[in-house]
């Protein structure tokens, strides 16, 4: 399993920081998280789920069910505007503020406003590649990049043995 992240914060049209990390290793490397929407909120919300996954030991899906009705339900957390994929070993989920965690059929999920050309291209690798998770998921972002404009090739990239 891989995910990857680019490097652009904007604000408006205008680029603030084109050298960002966004994606985080939590409980011991056990479990990645990458963020896209706004910074501060997106660190608000890992720090959230971090301490819901602490409540749930090795339950993600049940960590993430319980920040999502939270992120929705809550007065303060549901203007918090940000998306997050969570990894660990057998699950792969994107959570939003209107309280989904989605586990996709096929493993492969984007966010941001490069997101859902990623995955195109991530499907297409996967269907006539050979690449390595790995690989696939910095040339599906690589090729967002060439096509819009809040999302650079700053590529970082993280991956995560799975037990299938």
């Amino acid at each position: 399993m891989a995910i990857a992240g680019d490097g652009q914060v904007t604000y408006g049209d205008t680029v603030m920081k084109a050298d960002t990390n966004k994606i985080r290793w939590m409980l011991e490397k056990k479990v990645l998280v990458g963020f896209a929407g706004s910074t501060a909120d997106a660190f608000a919300l890992l720090e959230r789920f971090e301490a819901k996954a602490k409540d749930y030991p090795g339950n993600i899906t049940r960590a993430a069910t319980e920040l999502a009705r939270d992120w929705r339900t809550d007065r303060i957390l549901r203007r918090l505007e940000a998306l997050m994929i969570v990894l660990n070993d057998e699950h792969t989920l994107l959570l939003t503020g209107q309280g989904d965690v989605v586990q996709p059929t096929d493993g492969i999920v984007g966010i941001g406003s490069g997101g859902q050309y990623a995955v195109s291209a991530a499907r297409a690798l996967v269907k006539h590649t050979d690449l390595s998770a790995s690989e696939i998921a910095r040339e599906s972002l690589r090729i967002a990049s060439e096509i819009d404009v809040y999302t650079n090739s700053n590529i970082i990239v993280e991956e995560l043995p799975c037990r299938k």
